[in-house]
This record gives structure tokens, C-alpha cells and sequence, in this order.
């Protein structure tokens, strides 16, 4: 029997929150800020920007059965006593999400990093889950927007809460680690990613190190044991009067201790030592980095006083979010194709990740482990240099082709020998028609770049062969994780464009 979604707001307590007389009576079981997905019992949240204005979709959210909405300006055809007036909507939405925060009892954890935030979160949604009821950033939901929306919908009643928090620029995390105010921070590792918009890596540190500031009295942090930023981020813990500090990793000294994994076509293995217990478990994903960044849900397990080995457990059920790592078997006239879609995002590190776990996929008969890999975006006047340097990573892993849409990839075909350059064009459209054409029954391919290359048209072109020849879906290996409105971390996000109405475009 389906659960009846908690009460999170009622005319009365958004009222007290926002510091205004109460109007109305109604209560909402959710909170939306984009008209497009507005669920029966929203509360909906009409935003403002420079591009955009969801007041024009206000009376629509209504009729699909938003329950009130918070607008700043009059809304023609609209029940007033469904309307919450409101000098900024924009403000209103960090307000409930303080709001919310304040009357929270649970514990908080708070995520970032240059790579691996997304499923981290997941792996920590699914090991809490087993200790409590778990409320967590949906998709990528971790910027501006996003941080005070989940907070916003979280139920008082919740046990654990779990708060993406991403940043493309200095400063930007400090706000939203302030109002979550995690009892845990994590970060999963530091980078090259947005390097044009940072002198260095350092500052890149430095920068995923700002959600020390809104750490709670007494909190924690869990860091990345292996990075060469540790010992950094270590002094900016303590800066900020944190002595507690779990580090997690293959580092002998790691706290929560990588000792073994291994790969194969079905997922991935591990063996363990946290603290002083020792322990195996296995996940349905197939990746090195997956293990590693496994390590860190179970440091914050373990940071939370729970007990990490049954904590793992949770991870069985584990799946890659929908374009990092999602895998796809396209059935075809001519036999059958794996593809791993890795195309919502890419820097260096989570392209050599991806790569990885291509050189670790089992081909068919005949069949080759392909890549075709996009652009790195905003990695300033190092992306040519960067880019080439992924022929290393390709010719040790035994990558048999690689094909490169995008100007900034070429610079990677052009350092690769004869025998493993593909197609290469300026775009991913422009190479679609190559790639297909170069398919063998049993290819593993793997696609991956930044979101703004658009290397998802690669994905889609290649899915919807097997709805050409068998006029079905692909079968799916990996179950599809949740979307997001808009992600941060990704490449020229635009930090005030978000999708509020049916010709609003998605961010990046």
C-alpha cells in the first residue's frame, strides 16, 4: 500500500515562515518550481530571472493541481486565497528552505567535489535508508535553486537528510552550506573542472572546501585520503575549529579503508576495512570509482555512529544515474551492442573513470571497446594539453577505437596513433552517421562529455536503432536515476535560467 506523502506546508505555517498573515486554507505535500512538473499538491514557487518568469505559469500550475503558489506580482485568473504575495519569490524559496532546516531534528550530510557528487549521494541515500527515512537532493539539484528547493521539501519527520551541493566559481557553495548546515560534510574529491574560471587547482580546493563553513558545532568531515588536496583541505577543517576528519581511500592511513576491489560484466566487488572491521560487499555498477567513492557513504556512515557494514548493504541496490554510466543493451538486426551512456558531464578524472570501466566491459564475439568522447568544457587555456592527454589513458586501458565530435577532442584524435582514431568532426551530429555506420554485433560503446558538446545525441542516435529494427525500447542494465530541473557543476550552466514553463529550455 503507497504511503501517503507527508504535509510539508499549510496555509498557516508558510505564512509564519515567510513572516506574513495568513491567507487561505490549504496544505501541500510538495513543493515545484517548474509548471512543466507540477504533482497534485505542490506548493509552487513562481521564480524570476533575466530570461525568464513563471508567474505566466502560475494559473496553469493551478489547474494541474498546485494547491497555492507564491508569486510577487498579480496573477490574473488566480484565486487570491491561493496566492501568497511576496516581495521576491526567489527569497522565499531560501526562506522556507531555512524554514525547513530549523524545525529539522535529524542529521544532515552535506556532499561535494569536483567528481562524484551525483552518486555518491545516491550510495548515501541508499545506506542511510537502512538506519531511518532518508530525504535527498533529487537528481542535480545542488545549485541556488536546488539546495534551498530540497531543503524546502524536507519533511520534519525525515531521519537523515542528504544535500548536494555543486559550484562552478568561488564563493558559491558558502550560502548553501550555510543554510543546510550539514552535521557531516563530504567531499568526494578535488579536480581540474571550471578551471576557466580559477587560477589553479588549488583554488578549486579551496573552493569545494567552503562547505567547512556552514558545518554544524561538533560536525565532521570526511575527505578524499588519496587526493593531494588533503592535507589542504585538512587545514581548512581545522580553520574552521573541525578536529574530526575520516579520511577514506586506498591511503594506508585512510580511516575507511579501500583494500581490494575487482570488476566485472556484472558489478563491482569490494573489500573493506573500516576502522578496525574488515568486510566484503557488491554493488550492481562496474567501476573502480564507484568502490572508492563507496568508501566515503561508509565513512559518513560510520561518522554518524551507524554500522558501516550493514550500511553497505544498502548499496545492492545501487544504480548509475541516467547519463553516468547508465548501460544499455540495443538490440539490432544483426546482433545486439552494449551502450554506456556517460554523457550528462566530463573533466579529466571522470573521463579516465569512464574509460576505465570501458577497458573493464566484456565485448561480444568480435566485438571492440569503443569511446567516443566529447569536449571538456571550461577548462581554460589547458583544455588542448588536457584533452591529448587522455591518449595515455586510452592505450593503457586497450581501447580499441575512439571517435571524437568536438573541436577541443581533436586535439586527443590527433595524439592517438593511426590504429585507434575513429571518425572526428567539429560536432556530435556531424559524427553520428560515422559512428553507426562503424557498429559490429558485440561493440561495447561508451559516450561521454561535457553536457554542453552534446554528446547525447550520440546516445539517442544509437538507442533508437533498436526502436528502428525492433520498434521497442533498449533493455536497460541500470535502472534510470531521477532528473534533474538543473544541474550545477555542469558546463556553462546559467545560474538564473531554469525551466518554469513548457518553452522553457533545460539547464545545463
Amino acid at each position: 500500500m503507497t504511503q501517503p506523502h507527508p504535509i510539508l506546508w499549510t496555509a498557516n505555517s508558510a505564512a509564519a515562515a515567510l513572516g506574513l498573515p495568513a491567507r487561505g486554507s490549504w496544505s501541500a505535500t510538495g513543493i515545484s518550481i517548474d509548471s512543466r512538473a507540477v504533482a497534485e499538491g505542490d506548493l509552487f514557487i513562481a521564480l524570476m530571472g533575466p530570461r525568464f518568469d513563471a508567474h505566466d505559469y502560475v494559473v496553469q500550475a493551478l489547474d494541474q493541481g498546485a494547491v497555492a503558489a507564491i508569486v510577487s506580482r498579480p496573477v490574473e485568473g488566480a484565486n487570491p486565497d491561493r496566492l501568497i504575495s511576496v516581495t521576491d519569490t526567489n527569497e522565499a524559496l531560501w526562506t522556507l528552505g531555512r524554514a525547513a532546516r530549523a524545525r529539522f531534528g535529524g542529521k544532515v550530510v552535506g556532499v561535494t567535489g569536483s567528481v562524484g557528487k551525483t552518486g555518491t549521494k545516491e550510495m548515501l541515500s541508499l545506506a542511510l535508508g537502512l538506519f531511518g527515512r532518508v530525504h535527498a537532493t533529487v537528481g542535480n539539484l545542488n545549485n541556488h535553486f536546488g539546495v534551498p528547493l530540497t531543503l524546502a521539501r524536507l519533511p520534519a519527520e525525515a531521519d537523515y537528510a542528504v544535500i548536494e551541493m555543486g559550484m562552478s566559481a568561488p564563493g558559491e557553495i558558502t550560502p548553501l552550506t550555510q543554510l543546510a548546515r550539514p552535521h557531516v560534510a563530504l567531499i568526494t574529491t578535488v579536480a581540474p573542472a571550471h578551471l576557466a574560471f580559477f587560477t589553479g587547482v588549488e583554488q578549486i580546493a579551496d573552493a569545494k572546501a567552503e562547505i567547512l563553513a556552514g558545518l554544524e558545532p561538533g560536525g565532521m568531515a570526511v575527505f578524499n585520503r588519496d587526493n593531494r588536496f588533503y592535507e589542504r583541505l585538512c587545514r581548512a577543517a581545522r580553520s574552521h575549529g573541525i578536529n574530526q576528519i575520516i579520511g577514506f581511500g586506498r591511503h594506508i592511513s585512510a580511516e575507511a579503508r579501500l583494500l581490494d576491489c575487482a570488476v566485472d560484466g556484472e558489478g563491482t566487488a569490494v573489500f573493506a576495512l573500516v576502522g578496525d572491521h574488515a568486510f566484503a560487499f557488491r554493488m550492481p555498477v562496474e567501476g573502480h570509482h564507484w568502490a572508492h567513492n563507496a568508501l566515503g557513504a561508509l565513512a559518513v556512515a560510520d561518522a554518524l555512529g551507524l554500522d558501516p557494514e550493514r550500511a553497505a548493504l544498502g548499496l545492492a541496490a545501487l544504480s548509475a544515474p541516467k547519463g553516468r554510466g547508465l548501460r544499455h543493451r540495443v538490440p539490432l538486426a544483426f546482433g545486439q551492442i552494449q551502450v554506456i551512456d556517460e554523457s550528462y558531464n566530463a573533466s579529466p578524472e571522470s573521463m579516465v573513470a569512464a574509460l576505465d570501466s570501458l577497458a573493464h566491459a566484456k565485448p561480444g564475439p568480435r566485438g571492440r571497446r569503443i569511446a567516443v568522447i566529447g569536449d571538456m568544457l571550461e577548462l581554460g587555456p589547458e583544455a588542448p594539453v588536457l584533452h591529448a592527454a587522455l591518449a595515455k589513458t586510452v592505450l593503457d586501458r586497450g581501447i580499441d577505437l575512439v571517435h571524437t565530435p568536438g573541436p577541443l577532442a581533436a586535439h586527443l584524435w590527433d595524439a592517438l596513433p593511426t590504429g585507434k582514431r575513429g571518425s572526428k568532426a567539429d560536432s556530435a551530429e556531424a559524427l553520428v552517421s560515422s559512428i553507426l555506420a562503424d557498429l559490429r554485433p558485440g561493440d561495447v560503446v561508451m559516450v561521454k562529455g561535457s553536457n554542453g558538446s552534446k554528446v547525447s545525441r550520440v546516445v539517442e542516435a544509437l538507442l533508437a536503432l533498436s526502436i528502428q529494427n525492433h520498434d521497442g525500447p533498449s533493455a536497460v542494465l541500470d535502472h534510470d536515476g531521477p532528473s534533474a530541473v538543473q544541474a550545477q557543476d555542469g558546463p556553462s550552466a546559467d545560474q538564473n535560467s531554469i525551466p518554469v514553463g513548457p518553452q522553457a529550455a533545460t539547464g545545463s
